[in-house]
């Protein structure tokens, strides 16, 4: 036994380390959490503009230096299957000793009035990341470009807009003010500087790197800054070579110190983007969303992010469904803005977020449920249709409760009754809690307007005269006078009502007598006793009661 105990908690903890905490819940609670800094740009494929052998071998050489010109020349020739200066080595693996570079076709000499060079490249990260940084390391002994100009796009390439640029002169190449002063209220804006960072030169060549929040003031509350935030996000990043040399005006060109053939080109070594995977602080990490997922026209393998939070989308963007009770909100330190689930009472499938009623609430719920289910009602399901009413023995999380009203269709003045006791509306002389009873003194009638009517009373000759004297029992005959028992007037209380009425009162009035004689169905013997009651009596009979009366009544 103490053997088997020990060998449930061993694969008790080899359970727990095989599954280690997620870090964006700490103790069940949910709080921000954010993929790794890594350098994006690795491994990701770029597009050049212009390779060196692209258009047949090409001889291409470093600028004069301390070594002879021709020991530092190179032939390129992508016919022959030469990688060698391919733009997939600037996003390998930077080894300083054993360097691998990108090569740009040969460039025209430069002049004042030349076009610029505009050689790009592009650079596509497959997801939405948030950067710090954009860094290029130039081959070592290679020309250092005068104009380089950086662009973002937050749309996956489909619009593009500046991040930064570099040059000595940039009025004149991009039409900005050097080193530009950053408000709050343009913070992004891309600024132009004539500081190129190349002066760091080492065995691994010059290095230019932009930093994306340097200089903006709302960098220190990053977090609270949509703003910056959205500065920050790129799917591609392009980087433009506008010019290798910049000529002053009115300088001519010596042809006697014009570069050797081949030295007029850019090469790069390595090309690193600093970031994030942009998850809104709902996710810890980035996987590939399905083998074989590439964006369109790059190669690229499509990311998204790993979502918690109940938040859903490729950069967690909204909330998964049937969680919109409050709004989506990017996580923060103090307030993960975790997604909650509508309540809907177990009723609904789908529910949509109101701000009003959010407001209303006092920033507590802003849920709305869809098409209740089970005949529910009400933002959350919780009350029953009309035409239903809560069947007080079941939760209203149960299936069944809400019942039908069922109102008599004779009966029942309307078919919405109560929801909590249930009782129909009924018309006058009827009773029941879905109003299918004549109530007590009352008859069913052949009327769907009327289906119960007053019990007319029946009077006796003696009564009736002594009403002409005055009051009942004091009229000129004196005598003790008993009334004539009513028993057989009583009719039985509580018909139960027919569904529908045979005749709905037509018949009965064409054939006079024959109509009064007709007692609807469920009268019973009371309604018998009233038909006779209602008839006139027999001669006969009528002239016996003359004669029994004559004797006691005084006549005037």
């Amino acid at each position: 036994m103490m053997l088997r105990a020990g060998a449930l908690l061993a694969t008790a903890a080899l359970a727990l380390a095989a599954s280690p905490p997620d870090p964006c819940y700490e103790d069940g609670r949910p709080r921000r959490c954010i993929p790794d800094f890594v350098n994006a740009a690795f491994g990701a494929p770029v597009v050049a503009s212009s390779v060196c052998g692209r258009r047949g071998p090409e001889r291409l050489c470093d600028p004069p230096g301390e070594q002879p010109a021709e020991a530092a020349c190179r032939v390129c020739d992508a016919a022959r299957s030469d990688r060698r200066h391919f733009a997939t080595h600037l996003t390998d693996l930077n080894n300083p000793h054993d360097v691998t570079c990108w090569r740009s076709g040969a460039l025209a000499p430069a002049s004042y009035d030349s076009p610029p060079d505009n050689v790009s490249l592009t650079l596509s990260l497959g997801k939405k990341y948030e950067l710090t940084y954009v860094s290029l390391q130039f081959c070592p002994k290679a020309a250092r470009p005068d104009s380089v100009a950086i662009f973002k796009s937050a749309d996956y390439g489909v619009t593009w807009q500046p991040f930064q640029f570099y040059s000595s002169q940039c009025r004149r190449v991009y039409g900005r003010p050097n080193k530009a002063t950053v408000t709050a209220a343009n913070e992004q804006e891309a600024r132009c500087s004539d500081s190129h960072r190349l002066t760091g030169e080492s065995a691994g060549g010059a290095r230019l790197a932009f930093s994306t929040l340097e200089g903006r003031p709302s960098a220190a509350n990053f977090d609270v800054s949509p703003v910056l935030q959205d500065w920050v996000t790129a799917t591609d990043v392009r980087v433009v070579f506008n010019r290798l040399h910049m000529m002053n005006e009115g300088e001519e060109v010596d042809s006697k110190k014009q570069a050797a053939a081949g030295t007029q080109h850019y090469a790069v070594s390595d090309f690193a983007v600093g970031g994030r995977c942009k998850c809104n602080g709902h996710a810890s990490r980035c996987i590939p969303m399905k083998e074989g997922a590439a964006t369109p026209g790059t190669g690229v393998q499509q990311l998204a992010c790993d979502c918690k939070h109940n938040t859903a989308g490729r950069d967690c963007e909204r909330c998964k469904p049937f969680h919109f009770d409050r709004p989506w909100g990017r996580a923060t330190a103090r307030d993960a803005n975790e997604c909650k689930e509508c309540n809907c009472n177990g009723h609904a499938r789908r529910c949509r977020f109101n701000m009003e009623l959010y407001k209303l609430s006092g920033r507590a719920s802003g849920g709305v449920c869809l098409k209740c289910r089970h005949y529910t009602a009400g933002r959350h399901c919780h009350y029953c249709r009309e035409g239903y009413y809560r069947d007080p023995t079941k939760p209203i999380t149960h299936k069944k409760a809400c019942k039908p009203c069922d109102c008599h269709p004779v009966g029942a003045s309307g078919k919405t009754c109560n929801q909590t006791s249930g009782q129909c509306p009924c018309k006058d002389g009827v009773t029941g809690t879905t109003c299918n009873r004549c109530a007590k003194g009352y008859q069913q009638s052949r009327s769907h307007i009327a289906p119960c009517i007053r019990i007319p009373r029946v009077v006796t000759a003696v009564q009736a005269m002594e009403a002409v004297e005055g009051e009942p029992g004091r009229g000129k005959y004196r005598g003790a006078v008993r009334p004539v028992p009513r028993r057989r007037t009583h009719a039985k209380s509580q018909q139960v009502l027919q569904p529908r009425l045979r005749h709905n009162g037509s018949r009965g009035g064409s054939r006079g007598g024959r109509g009064r004689r007709v007692v609807a169905a469920g009268a019973g013997r009371a309604g018998r006793v009233q038909a006779r009651a209602a008839q006139p009596p027999a001669p006969r009979h009528h002239a016996a009661l003359r004669a029994h009366a004559r004797p006691r009544l005084q006549v005037p």
